[in-house]
């Protein structure tokens, strides 16, 4: 199975509600995802899930992704991607689900988290990633906690010029 772990783009630092959950993209954060999206499709992914966090940034980030992979199915909305977040819960919900290709949008430092214990095999471990960043996994769930395999780790800045 693969796994791509991306982190949302830029936000803007306070929403007009106040509420961090309702903090939006910024016209750059925007713009950088449209870049990333087309990169992100050109690479063929072939999702079966795209699950994002419930707060509006991340799922402003998905969004193009959708659009540029040209991801039929809805996209899903899942509290395992919530900034503080264990990361183990968003590995069982992937595993049940059975997918052989899914993205996940999220928020430092709870993708972090995940890429370390994915590359680590440990929970102490943490691979802080910039804004709109992707790290791309290949995961075998019978060979424990070393199940996976980093098969790619791009920032932002990368992808725009793929």
């Amino acid at each position: 199975m693969l796994l791509h772990v991306l982190r949302h783009a830029e936000a803007e630092a306070l929403s007009p509600s106040g509420l961090d959950a309702d903090r939006a993209l910024t016209a750059a954060g925007t713009k950088r995802m449209k870049a990333v999206a087309r990169a992100i499709a050109r690479m063929e992914p072939g999702f079966d899930a795209v699950l994002a966090s419930p707060l509006l940034r991340a799922r402003q980030t998905a969004e193009p992704v959708v659009a540029a992979c040209r991801y039929e199915e809805e996209l899903r909305v899942t509290e395992s991607l919530l900034p503080g977040s264990d990361p183990e819960a968003i590995l069982e919900e992937i595993e049940a689900g059975g997918w052989s290709s899914v993205l996940v949008v999220g928020h430092e430092p709870h993708v972090g988290r995940l890429v370390g214990r994915l590359i680590s095999g440990r929970r102490d471990v943490e691979v802080p990633m910039k804004r709109a960043a992707l790290a791309i996994f290949e995961i075998d769930p019978q060979l424990g906690d070393a199940r996976a395999e980093l098969k790619a780790f791009l920032p932002p800045r990368l992808l725009e010029r793929l």
